[in-house]
């Protein structure tokens, strides 16, 4: 068991133990009445004149984000869903929320299918994504080869339709002892509409360079139902085109967009049971069609013929397509209501994600070159399934809370309980997509652009999970509020963790609010990095033999004395202050302080040469090997500024938005098993040890202003990226520098005019200026072009029209 790691924990324990004796004693007053749900239908011509924010507090009465002792962000995503530039959730919130990071990538396999998405520059899996207060599920997809966020996994935002979603709550605070695993660096609520009326979008965009077409089509529809409750529809169809920035012109290499096809629908609503109840239920389904463009092979005159390719098949060399079929499902179906004072909530949740792969234009080498030595014209099939993988996960909570109104100022109580259990599998692909069939000497194994996963990859694995917290709020006078958690969980595959969480917010002056927290959190290893395996067959010295990603569990593993993988765990600090002298202007500034232990991270190749495990790959006939362990220890600091500003001048509107984030990690402390010591250069090697340092810019900034004047609305964004350094292959040991990628600024225009209340037209542009990042050595990059998918990407400037109506 994790022991208590803190001083902390014992004070909320202790402060918990005293919030609960004081509850009953005034279970005989009053209880204030409960505020309508955060997620209440609404009319649909009403205006919101306060946000409702549920994240970061269990308490049943409403708050804005400038009151809450977590730094809360509250993101209505109506703008963006009828006029962004964006036409999906992740590169909305790239565009929006300083703290936030999620680049599409190019060139690292799987990873160009499924965009990850982070917070404070931590892992994509170290944020917790909430849909309508419920934990979603991560997808299966693990990152390996030359993603920014590699060995880590996250939840695909892209699966949520935009013109579905209200509002994107952000917490940026640890939560792990409010919410469970993963709530590290923050969490992100996902708020989907359930409002009368019906509205459509239909939208178009392009790169400056004539590719990356995008268009969309969507359409939303809220109606009450007989019950008098509300079901909300959303479908959505998305189409991205592929877009390509290789060099020079012509080049065989594809770098740039993967192209992809979304069909999304979505479903949210509730329906009441008495006056007492309510059930409420969500569902979502998307199918994606996505294809991402691999490394190129060369043609006649080259050294891949016959090693990657044939000369009777792609006489001039030939682009493998990596195209992956991805499949996501969710819902949560529950009851909620009263019983007396008490607000109750039971619910279950879904979640499931699949990619199976199918490669493309490709080849098997060693078949060809099979067919070739028998007589033939040195040909194999073109196209393999490679096999794939998916994950499970099934939730169900109970959740109760009580505003007691005659205790000192106010005091709120909540406690629940949560079961998980999730399971994750790997299905191999077809024969062809990983043989050899023409042995040493000949063409390459399996598929090119990405070999199928054998048999000994397969894998089918459960795990289970009990948790309980304990959260409390208390008012102390009008000026002082005080709030305490607590969560214990017990996981089946690694033990128990016990962790706790103390924040304050302390009202100054009526307009200037000071507010902190101190925090334990967790996050378990996911099944995807304990259980992931991935075997290439490659010649050494004219012998076959395996390279592999081998996995937690494995004999390899055990051989080398890797331990089993457990959970990650963190201890957090925010202290900052809320600043909002009229109801024109609000300014926020949060700094932090982030220590992660026992990090999972994936580790650098063991080959036959290292002197303490080389004995034992090649006695098993690996020639190269990497694997998943609790390997660095991290530390992260940095602040977050947001200020809003509304006022009227000229006969207009105007409303400017500043957020700023700074953010840097370091790697404090690198873990090495007894069986490696001496190998931590090996182990995280200096590009690796990068991939956590420098996986997001240090600096990030977004500067926006708004115009409206009657029918006519204008929207400028400065989005400011601040530096970043990644790694080489050669390694500055060999007198190569690192990447370095300069700070550097974009820049989005919007024109929108209402021809009536219900019906608006859009022009506008995205990195106006047609920025790129900074050109490198592409022999040293990743994806071997003049630079990475880092800051704002690779394609330069894009332009779009959207048509919004109402119904």
């Amino acid at each position: 068991m994790r022991h208590c790691r803190t001083r902390l924990f014992h004070a909320v324990c202790a402060a918990l133990c005293a919030g609960l004796s004081v509850a009953p004693a005034a279970a005989q007053e009053p209880a204030r009445p409960a505020a309508p749900p955060a997620d209440a239908a609404q009319d649909t011509g009403a205006t919101t004149l306060e946000t409702v924010s549920v994240l970061g507090s269990r308490r049943v009465q409403r708050s804005s984000d400038t009151a809450s002792m977590s730094p809360v962000d509250v993101l209505p995503m109506t703008d963006a869903a009828e006029e962004g530039a964006q036409f999906d959730l992740a590169q909305t919130l790239q565009y929006t929320v300083p703290s936030f990071t999620s680049t599409r990538q190019t060139g690292a396999d799987g990873a160009d299918l499924v965009d990850g998405a982070a917070l404070r520059g931590l892992g994509s899996d170290q944020t917790l994504v909430l849909v309508n207060g419920k934990r979603h599920h991560t997808v299966a997809l693990v990152n390996i080869y030359g993603a920014r966020n590699r060995g880590n996994t996250g939840t695909d935002l892209n699966a949520f339709p935009l013109l579905a979603i209200d509002r994107v709550e952000v917490l940026r605070d640890g939560a792990a002892a409010q919410y469970g695993s993963d709530a590290i660096a923050g969490v992100m609520n996902i708020v989907l509409k359930r409002r009368k009326g019906c509205e459509a979008i239909a939208g178009y965009g392009e790169y400056g360079e004539g590719d990356g077409e995008n268009w969309i089509a969507s359409a939303y529809c809220g109606a009450q139902l007989a019950t008098g409750g509300m079901l909300a529809i959303t479908g959505e169809w998305l189409d991205r085109g592929r877009s390509d920035r290789s060099e020079p012109p012509g080049s065989p290499r594809i770098i740039g967009d993967s192209k992809v096809e979304n069909r999304t629908v979505y479903l949210n609503g509730d329906s009441p049971l008495g006056e007492a109840a309510e059930l409420y239920f969500t569902a979502g389904l998307q199918d994606r069609d996505a294809s991402s463009a691999a490394f190129a092979r060369e043609g006649l005159g080259s050294e891949d013929i016959p090693s990657r390719n044939s000369a009777a098949m792609y006489p001039d060399g030939f682009v493998p397509f990596i195209d992956g079929d991805v499949q996501d499902r969710y819902g949560i179906v529950g009851l909620r209501g009263d019983a007396g004072p008490w607000r109750w909530d039971v619910s279950h949740t879904y979640g499931y994600n699949e990619l199976r792969y199918t490669i493309n234009r490709t080849l098997n080498a060693s078949l060809a070159n099979l067919d070739l030595l028998n007589g033939g014209a040195g040909v194999s099939q073109a196209s393999f399934d490679a096999g794939g993988f998916s994950f499970e996960q099934n939730t169900s909570n109970l959740d109760v809370s009580r505003y007691f109104d005659g205790v000192l100022h106010g005091f709120n109580l909540a406690f629940g309980l949560e079961r998980r259990e999730e399971r994750y599998r790997i299905r191999a692909g077809e024969p062809g997509s990983y043989l050899d069939y023409d042995g040493p000497d000949g063409g390459n194994p399996g598929s090119q652009g990405f070999p199928g996963f054998q048999p000994s990859d397969a894998t089918d694995r459960k795990r289970d999970s009990w948790a309980g917290y304990v959260d409390v709020e208390v008012d102390f006078n009008d000026r002082f509020m005080m709030g305490m958690a607590a969560r214990y969980e017990d996981y089946s595959d690694f033990g128990q963790t016990l962790d706790g969480k103390l924040s304050f917010g302390f009202r100054a002056t009526d307009a200037v609010m000071l507010r902190g927290s101190l925090s334990t959190g967790f996050r378990a290893p996911s099944l995807q990095q304990k259980y992931f395996s991935s075997t290439i067959t490659d010649f050494i010295s004219g012998e076959p033999v395996d390279v592999v990603i081998a996995s937690n569990d494995s004999a390899l593993a055990r051989a080398v004395g890797l331990p089993n993988l457990t959970e990650e765990t963190s201890q957090s600090a925010t202290l900052g202050l809320t600043w909002t002298p009229s109801d024109a202007f609000s300014l926020t500034l949060d700094a932090y302080r982030i220590d992660i232990d026992d990090r999972i991270v994936l580790s650098g190749e063991f080959d036959t040469s290292d002197p303490t495990i080389g004995p034992i790959l090649e006695q098993m006939g690996v020639g190269l090997a990497r694997f998943f362990f609790n390997s660095v220890d991290t530390k992260t600091q940095g602040a977050d500024l947001t200020a809003t500003y509304g006022f009227e001048w000229a006969g207009a509107q105007w409303n400017a938005f500043l957020g700023a984030n700074y953010s840097k990690t370091e790697v404090t402390r690198v873990h090495t098993p007894p069986a490696l010591a001496g190998r931590e250069d090996v182990l995280l090697s200096e590009r690796d040890r990068l991939f956590v340092e420098n996986g997001a810019p240090r600096s990030k900034a977004v500067l926006g202003l708004d115009y409206v004047r009657g029918p006519w609305q204008a929207n400028v964004k400065g989005v400011y990226f601040g530096e970043q350094t990644l790694g080489t292959f050669s390694g500055t040991a060999a007198g190569v520098p690192n990447q370095h990628y300069a700070s550097k600024a974009s820049a989005d225009v919007s024109l929108t005019y209402a021809f009536s209340e219900d019906t608006k037209f859009t022009v506008g542009g995205a990195n106006v200026f047609d920025q790129y990042p900074t050109r490198q050595n592409p022999d040293e990059t990743d994806n071997g072009h003049v630079f990475e998918s880092v800051q704002f990407g690779l394609n330069g400037a894009a332009w779009y029209v959207r048509l919004w109506h109402r119904f």
